[in-house]
């Protein structure tokens, strides 16, 4: 069972180990999908993950919402643009496993600009309730990857993310924070 102090410090340091965060997690109350219609900005938790630093490499801004069929699963930013949806690519996550983001810390916004073509309107993800870690709660599916986000509830504006994708046993966690 995690404490207040542990979710404080997980919200304010947005770094832990593993076990601690997934404690966290497990304590949190359940998300309905509705609560998370609109736009969050994302911001990700360090347990240790290989996938850590990419997507801030990558210009990642967020997720949105708009009904239960209608996600964008990545919202993407170059500079202080607004930010845009755009499609996830099959063997990303396994790229990600295999090369350290520090890698295009150089060519980063060369890499920010490259995801212009992947730019699109349909939308990528659809939002269920399923049973993760026990509680059944809002899960984001995404279309085209065998991939998974299952959300806990923070406060009314701040839910904790658990991206499980298929074959990993190591969860990524997240946080969302919602913006207008």
């Amino acid at each position: 069972m995690a404490s207040a102090n542990s979710l404080q410090r997980l919200l304010c340091e947005r770094h832990s180990g593993l076990e601690e965060a997934l404690a966290v997690f497990d304590d949190l109350a359940p998300v309905e999908p509705a609560m998370l219609w609109g736009r969050w900005q994302g911001s990700e938790i360090r347990t240790g993950h290989p996938m850590e630093g990419w997507l801030e490499v990558c210009g990642w801004y967020g997720k949105q919402f708009l009904d239960f069929e209608t996600v964008h699963p990545l919202l993407m930013r170059i500079g202080a643009g607004e930010p845009f949806p755009i499609r996830p690519l099959p063997g990303a996550l396994e790229l990600a496993s295999r090369v350290s983001p520090q890698a295009f810390q150089l060519p980063g916004p060369l890499l920010r600009r490259s995801l212009l073509l992947l730019r699109t309107r349909r939308p990528q993800a659809r939002l269920r309730r399923m049973e993760v870690r026990g509680v059944v709660s809002a899960t984001m599916l995404y279309d085209h990857l065998p991939v998974h986000d299952a959300f806990r509830l923070v406060d009314e504006d701040t839910v904790l993310g658990l991206m499980q994708a298929k074959g990993d046993p190591r969860p990524y966690l997240f946080l969302l924070e919602r913006r207008p």
